[in-house]
């Protein structure tokens, strides 16, 4: 499996992938928003491809928390077409993508998911630091600091970008 950045040719296949693996439409049309968005950050739009083909799809954007408008990512979303499921290649792709925010400078972030996955990557309660979202959805609500404490002081509702309503 090779994990690359998405490029302009990969657009169709991984909006298929994002339909497919939500069985529905929602989060293909937010990534294509997410694309033409201030928020899209190209390098931290992977795809993993097994054979050629490409067989899961992470995306990470800017995000800001709280009233200091503290500069954060957000991984949403992530997904894997459903028979290529359960064998790691998600776990990949988020692994791949916070180096490669690392790499990128960025010092955190956020996610909405399930809590016996993402702590597995490092992830914390994000209300560890007071930081909340707009989705009220605190026991999902995960953080990640790339940076030694760089949520210190950081509280307060995350602002994720508008194109994230198409998930609603």
């Amino acid at each position: 499996m090779e994990i690359r950045k998405e490029t302009a040719g990969d657009y169709r296949a991984v909006l298929e992938l994002h339909r497919q693996a939500f069985g529905q439409d929602n989060e293909a049309r937010l990534v294509e928003a997410l694309r033409r968005s201030t928020a899209f950050v190209p390098e931290l739009s992977l795809v993993a491809e097994n054979d050629s083909k490409i067989v899961g799809h992470i995306l990470f954007t800017k995000v800001t928390i709280g009233e200091i408008g503290h500069e954060s990512l957000a991984l949403a979303p992530v997904a894997v077409v459903p028979k290529e499921q359960r064998q790691g290649i998600g776990s990949a792709l988020i692994k791949k993508g916070l180096e490669r925010a690392i790499e990128l400078g960025f010092d955190s972030v956020v996610v909405l998911g399930h809590d016996s996955f993402y702590p597995r990557f490092g992830f914390m309660p994000a209300n560890s630091w007071n930081i909340t979202t707009e989705y009220d959805s605190p026991d999902s609500t995960f953080a990640l600091e790339l940076k030694q404490d760089a949520l210190t002081g950081v509280s307060g509702q995350v602002r994720y970008p508008k194109e994230f309503a198409f998930v609603s």
